[in-house]
Order: structure tokens, then sequence, then C-alpha cells
């Protein structure tokens, strides 16, 4: 159903997008495609979100950097999404149906992950061209996906950092809470999520020395923001496969049930014609028999065998 919706609201935002740069409106594309998905796939899938720090978004020109699970995230910048603004995405996204025709209509920055050179040179074309139209850059700086069942975050690629502090632009950082708890591998439910704005870190005075600094800083803090806003999954609710994870781990960690205690077997032959043996001691030969039969007895108990072999019965283990 989310995959569906996104492809309907792709092709219609390729419409929106042809539209809006025919009448000088093209940096809106995003905008707008970004709530017509959250109209569309809120309402499908009952996802509601909690935002806070939005009076955050209105800093123009600036670059925006946000934590990156999956493509939910899509949806979780449907109602933040500010106007007058662009996205860095992948080159192959270029020419994915639809969705690179509304991202190229929109002015969107396609970079080249394979040639960090070409890719910092495009940013610092873009962010010339953020500070003179006063446009806002999303970017997702850990450059891939990050989704476990625990809030994290991967290091940050400094890209973004070197836009803002070589235009002098703010960072504007926002935080989408760890949502493992419903949306995962065969695992898509409805609830509630938390997005937080935090306040703007201004770059101007610095130079490229402290671009690493800033990334470790920024990143430190939105994922402290990242642990504090995430609701802690259950536990005990069921997975893709009816357990969660720490449930098979816990399961796996429980000792093995004790094995019975071995019954003592008393054991007295029997002669033909249904005559006892006497104890007296020329009954030598009996007794070796008796004897040979315990060590069969005991032999067996070391086995597993169930069969009659020449006669003899061999028992099973208690």
């Amino acid at each position: 159903m989310y995959l569906c919706a996104l492809a309907v609201v792709s092709a219609w935002g390729a419409c929106i997008g042809i539209v809006l740069f025919v009448v000088g409106k093209r940096f809106d594309t995003d905008f707008w495609v970004a709530r017509s998905f959250h109209f569309v796939a809120g309402k499908l899938l009952d996802i509601r979100f909690e935002i806070e720090g939005e009076e955050y978004l209105a800093t123009k020109p600036a670059v925006l950097i946000g934590n990156h699970q999956s493509m939910v995230d899509i949806l979780c910048l449907g109602p933040i999404f500010p106007r007058s603004t662009v996205i860095s995405a992948k080159k192959e996204l270029r020419w994915a149906p639809f969705l690179g025709l509304f991202m190229m209509a929109g002015g969107n920055i396609f970079l080249d992950r394979r040639n960090p050179q070409v890719a910092i040179a495009s940013l610092k074309t873009a962010g010339e061209t953020l500070k003179r139209r006063s446009l806002g850059l999303w970017v997702f700086p850990e450059g891939t996906r990050t989704l476990s069942e625990e809030p994290m975050l991967k290091p940050f690629k400094k890209g973004a950092f070197h836009v803002a502090v070589q235009s002098g632009l703010p960072i504007v950082p926002v935080v989408f809470e760890n949502y493992w708890r419903l949306y995962r591998t065969g695992v898509f439910e409805s609830g509630v999520l938390k997005i937080k704005v935090l306040p703007p870190i201004e770059t101007t005075g610095l130079t490229t020395a402290d671009v690493a600094d800033l990334a470790i800083r920024t990143r430190e803090s939105m994922l402290t923001t990242l642990k504090e806003i995430s609701t802690p999954h259950d536990a005990t609710s069921k997975g893709p496969r009816g357990a969660s994870r720490k449930a098979e781990r816990d399961a796996t960690l429980m000792p093995p049930p004790p094995l019975p205690e071995k019954q003592s077997i008393g054991i007295t032959e029997i002669r033909p014609g249904g005559r006892l043996p006497t104890g007296g001691g020329g009954d030598e030969e009996p007794r070796q028999r008796t004897s040979s039969l315990v060590r069969s007895i005991a032999s067996s108990d070391n086995g597993s065998q169930t069969e009659e072999e020449d006669g003899h019965v061999l028992v099973r283990r208690p």
C-alpha cells in the first residue's frame, strides 16, 4: 500500500513539477509533493506526527539535515518540509520513473557518490545558489539508511557541513524518532511518530578546518535527541516471526531441562520350567548367565535399541 501510494504521488509530482517549472515556482515542487504524499499515505496507513520546534524550519537560507532510517522518511518529510527547499540525492534517482522527473523539475541536486570531488563541487555550486535565491537544502548526512532496533546514527559525511561553512549558512538539525516498533521487515503498523527540530547552528566565522568538529558535535546533539524522543518498543510484541529478537535471544539462553534419574532394575533369572535358581555353590553357570544378562542390559542402557536380536530383549534407556 505504501509503495502504491508512493508511485501514484510520484506520477502526480511529475505533473506538479512541470507546471511549477513553467510558472517559475520550481523550487516549491518538493513542498507540494511532500504534502500530497503525507495526505494520501498518512491517512491510508494511519500514521500521525507530533512536531516540536517547527518554528526553526522558517530559517532561510539554511542547510537542513535529518537522520535517515528507511523509505518511510519520505512520509516523515510530508508535514514539515519547507517551501523553497531542495533535496540532495544520489544521481541514480535522476532516472527513476516519475520520481526522477519531478526531482529534476524541482531543481534538486544529484550527487555522484562514487566521485567525492565531483560531489563536493556540486554542493559548493548549490551553496551559492541557495544563498542567492534564499533556498533551503535538505541533506541526509549519514549517506545511507540506518534502521535498527535501538536508536543510532552512523557517522556523518561532511559534504553538507562544507556547504554550510563555505556559504556561511546555518545548519538546522531535524530528528525523526526511531520507528522500528512500527516499521521493520514484515511489520508496518499505525501509530504516532515524534519529530523534533533543533535550534539552528550558526557557521559564521568557521573555516574548513572546523568542518570535522562541527559534524561530530551536530551528530552528538542529534543522537542525544533521538534517544530522548524515541518510544521504546515492546520487548514482548510479536515481530515477523512471531516473537521479538530479545525473546528469541532469551530463549536460546535457557538451560536445558534436567535428565530423569536412572532407575535401578532388579534381574532374576527364571530357569526353564519356571524354576528359580538356588543359592548353592554348584550353580555357577546360572550365575554367569545372570551376570551376562545384567551386562547386556547395562550395555543397552547406553543405547536406544528396542528391537529383538538373537532372542534377547534389549531394554530402552528409562
